[in-house]
């Protein structure tokens, strides 16, 4: 069994959000931004919904854990991501010094944690962040599969 202090437990929670994304008919990715195994922010892609580009899963964790700990800085933070996060997203998570970033599935177009732009590591940035990926990989790319295979 799956406890609050193994990636695998909230990666599975991301994966649940990445349903609700799917269900409104949006690209299923899920995040949940964690603290001493207590969750700070979570969200689900809605960029079609909120009419915001913006509206990435990530965003919207940072946006509700800014909130909830009235600060833009989210340091000794875990961010997890059913889908390696684009170029906004990673540097969004530079500039609010998230410690780690652990996410399931790779994107080669628009990867930024090292598929496509490293930019989550790089050495010119003032912070750089410790990745983890594959967790949970293989349910996050079928859910990914399926949903753009039923788009086509």
């Amino acid at each position: 069994m799956l406890n609050p202090t193994d990636h695998q437990y909230w990666m599975q929670q991301a994966l649940l959000l990445a349903e609700k994304a799917e269900a409104a008919g949006e690209v299923p990715v899920g995040a949940i931004l964690v603290k001493d195994n207590e969750i700070l922010g979570q969200g689900f892609n809605q960029p079609i919904f909120s009419c915001d580009p913006t509206s990435h899963a990530e965003i919207i964790a940072m946006r509700e854990a800014g909130k909830k700990i009235q600060n833009y800085r989210l340091v000794d933070t875990t961010m997890y991501v059913t889908l390696e996060p684009c170029a906004m997203c990673a540097m969004a998570m530079v500039h609010a010094r998230i410690k780690t970033v652990v996410f399931a599935t790779s994107e080669p177009r628009t990867g930024a944690g090292g598929s496509l732009y490293q930019l989550l590591q790089h050495a010119g940035h003032n912070h750089q962040i410790e990745i983890v990926e594959g967790v949970l990989q293989q349910q996050s790319a079928e859910m990914l599969k399926r949903f753009f295979k039923a788009r086509r």
